[in-house]
């Protein structure tokens, strides 16, 4: 019963590794991703799911430079480069190929047309037409109605075009 309650305090605040190895280990591999990052990966207005996939699996493989545990920083830095050139990779054949650009990056999705709410579409996104009006209401919309299209774009956000009579307040 002891057991269970007993804090191992030492072995919660003693480092096992050198304290400037762990300095220089989190310095070379912050310093090397950040490279990385920036030369392989362009700047857009958000972050899309391919690039939050790269981010999360870079995340892992850092750990293992990070951490120590016999894991060698060259390690880690070939798997994070080899992921960050699979992406550079995909992003350089959507752009290249128009059959690989439509597999990577869905189509925008139309959730509005004339003002009326395309529910089927909803369904698809698993999304309630709650969600949808509180899209239109952040692009400063009341209602559907003044929403000539509205589209789900593949990076998640919305395009919202307005009917001609509605745009200048006609």
């Amino acid at each position: 019963m002891d057991k269970i309650f007993a804090i191992d305090w030492q072995s919660m605040f003693v480092p096992t590794e050198s304290i400037l190895e762990i300095l220089i280990r989190g310095t070379i591999m912050y310093l090397a991703m950040y490279l990385l990052l920036r030369i392989f990966r362009r700047q857009s207005g958000s972050v899309g799911i391919a690039d939050l996939l790269v981010i999360v699996v870079i995340a892992d493989a850092a750990q293992n430079g990070m951490a120590g545990d016999s894991k060698s920083i060259t390690e880690a830095l070939i798997l994070i480069t080899t992921i960050v050139l699979w992406d550079f990779f995909f992003d350089w054949l959507g752009f290249k190929s128009v059959l690989v650009g439509r597999i990577l990056e869905p189509k925008p999705l139309l959730m509005i047309e004339d003002g009326k709410i395309l529910k089927r579409n909803l369904e698809k996104e698993f999304m309630t037409e709650d969600e949808l009006m509180s899209q239109l209401r952040q692009q400063g919309l009341e209602n559907a109605d003044s929403v000539k299209k509205c589209y789900l774009e593949s990076n998640g956000h919305f395009s919202v075009i307005l009917q001609p009579n509605k745009q200048n307040g006609n």
